[in-house]
């Protein structure tokens, strides 16, 4: 069964001195996810980018496994955005991640929503994620 209320929406925000160009190019290609996310192992993904409406997985530690779907890709425009839900152990979650340009750097924001308990684990690891993706 999977848990798919949105019981809690949470967000975060980091900014750092990597240029917006290569704080997307890093979100953009799934293979680089490992480089700036200490919970991501490895990514199993068909193509080089972002593509909506594709499906991929992500391999954490301890043999931790979560599927994923792209919901959507934005390079259009100040703030580039993409969304995406991710399903581990029967709890999906969906997030929203934005790249946008500040003064000699980069912000990065993410809004998480789902089940509550998967919301408020996931957070602090998504921040502390985000930190390493602009610094």
């Amino acid at each position: 069964m999977t848990v798919d209320r949105p019981a809690l929406c949470r967000s975060a925000t980091v900014s750092g001195r990597r240029t917006p160009d290569d704080v997307w190019d890093r979100y953009l290609r799934p293979q680089r996810w490992p480089e700036w996310s200490p919970q991501i192992r490895a990514v199993d993904y068909a193509t080089e980018t972002l593509v909506p409406l594709t499906t991929g997985n992500v391999h954490g530690p301890a043999g931790v496994r979560a599927h994923f779907r792209i919901l959507d890709v934005d390079a259009t425009g100040p703030v580039r955005s993409w969304s995406w839900s991710v399903t581990a152990a029967g709890v999906r979650l969906h997030l929203r991640h934005t790249v946008e340009p500040l003064g000699g750097g980069t912000r990065t924001g993410l809004v998480v929503r789902g089940f509550a308990p998967a919301v408020l684990l996931y957070v602090p690891l998504a921040w502390a994620a985000l930190r390493r993706l602009v610094q």
